[in-house]
């Protein structure tokens, strides 16, 4: 993964870069969900709640793309695919929980 697909940020803000990465309407969600472990399309679509099979591909490819989700087919009768947080996505788990943590107060 080379940084030519991640959203380039127009500010000298650093945390610009980061909310471009993870703005859409479901990559967030999607992102919270595979801290706990792999996801998979159809888990997905059932624990989102308004979520359509589109926006969700879209969501997953672009993460995917950015390097913060890698995919894993899993060949079995019928074809598994399961996503997990790539080392790139697991190095910003901390930043969720701070976040977390200043939502609590």
């Amino acid at each position: 993964m080379t940084t030519e697909n991640l959203p380039q940020k127009e500010s000298g803000c650093p945390a610009e870069g980061l909310l471009k990465l993870l703005s859409g309407k479901w990559k967030p969600q999607i992102y919270l969900l595979a801290v706990d472990g792999p996801i998979r399309f159809n888990g997905l679509l059932r624990d989102i709640q308004g979520a359509n099979k589109q926006s969700i591909a879209v969501a997953l490819r672009e993460l995917e793309e950015f390097g913060l989700l890698d995919k894993n087919v899993i060949k079995l009768k019928p074809l598994h695919i399961e996503y997990n947080l790539s080392e790139k996505g697991k190095s910003l788990i901390p930043v969720f929980r701070q976040l977390e943590l200043f939502f609590e107060k």
